[in-house]
């Protein structure tokens, strides 16, 4: 029986978390994060497949080099605390204790009710409704999520706008829309 790592994180603090899972088969090894990722969209119904496809080519095509990361949902007792998600960017995370950790930059989560794309790390929390949140469409914009149903609903290429500008903010480039 082989051992493999698997990858987490917990609810509360987002603190990474890692558990020992054994495998049936001699031979299996960790899957790579593009390889959790796939199965990750893959095991979404239609239309939230499709759109999370879509989002991952978006988001790839904005930043092709950028750190890739998967975090399932689950806690080190493989409980589920929340929605898979999937990462992109670097950011460094700092807690008023002084400490810090790297987490992503942008985060896209199928959800119950439709998709959430998470861009972390923005100064003005209300940066996103402002600038984004009428010209997205049907969509729900808070300080660093914006959720929606579906891409159908939404405009998209306002949406990869924002993704842009919060992967920009992680190199403190970015610069206000337009």
């Amino acid at each position: 029986m082989v051992k493999a790592l698997k990858l987490g994180y917990t609810h509360r603090n987002m603190e990474p978390t890692v558990q020992i899972v054994r495998a049936r088969n001699r031979e299996a090894e960790p899957m790579t994060i593009q390889e959790q990722i796939e199965k990750y969209i893959a095991s979404e119904p239609e239309p939230k497949r499709s759109d999370l496809r879509e989002l991952h080519r978006l988001t790839l095509q904005a930043s092709p080099k950028c750190k890739l990361w998967f975090a399932d949902g689950k806690d080190a007792k493989n409980r589920t605390v929340s929605n898979p998600t999937i990462g992109y960017g670097l950011h460094t995370i700092k807690y008023a204790n002084g400490k810090s950790r790297e987490f992503f930059q942008i985060g896209v989560s199928g959800n119950q009710t439709g998709i959430s794309v998470y861009i972390l790390g923005l100064k003005d929390k209300k940066y996103l409704a402002k600038t984004y949140g009428k010209k997205l469409g049907k969509a729900s914009v808070t300080g660093y999520c914006i959720r929606f149903k579906t891409l159908k609903d939404i405009n998209v290429d306002t949406l990869e706008a924002a993704i842009r500008y919060g992967l920009a903010a992680q190199n403190g480039k970015s610069k206000p829309a337009k």
